[in-house]
């Protein structure tokens, strides 16, 4: 298990066999904790989301392409590079969250990092493409409804 996405990169870099990969996008599907929602709400305004993690902006990036469904789940689509999945990530976000799934966003044998074809594909690939255009078109955007909530609980 990596303490950090950092030191998952590195595992992966000292690693002699090129087969073993940590890098996968995921699915992942989170409900906000009851009364946190303007705590998100201005960590995600003030940009201080995920401040101190090695994913960066990639917090920020997940909530603004976020859905949510009529059951009020949010659903994104999120690159990782620990084994465990979310290993750097997770205690960032159930600072907000309740994670209810976080499942494999495609087949790892079809993942070009996952299978040795291209090193840190994760990074640049469009694997998930289709899935995340997909989402795109269902629900509603977790931003615009985040808004809405912690305004109405203010």
């Amino acid at each position: 298990m990596c303490a950090s996405t950092r030191a998952c990169v590195l595992s992966i870099w000292e690693t002699a066999d090129a087969s073993v990969n940590f890098a996968m996008r995921y699915l992942v599907r989170a409900r906000v904790k009851s009364g946190r929602e303007g705590a998100l709400a201005k960590a995600i305004a003030d940009r201080t989301l995920g401040l101190g993690s090695i994913a960066g902006d990639e917090y920020l990036y997940n909530m603004e392409t976020a859905r949510v469904d009529a059951k009020g789940e949010a659903h994104w689509v999120e690159t990782c590079f620990c084994d465990p999945p979310l290993a750097e990530e997770r205690p960032y976000w159930e600072g907000y969250f309740d994670l209810l799934s976080v499942k494999d966003a495609h087949a790892r044998r079809n993942c070009r990092h996952e299978n040795g074809t291209e090193a840190w594909a994760c990074c640049d690939c469009d694997c998930t493409k289709r899935l995340e255009e997909k989402l795109a078109r269902t629900g509603k955007s977790f931003l615009s409804e985040l808004g809405s909530s912690s305004t109405a609980s203010s």
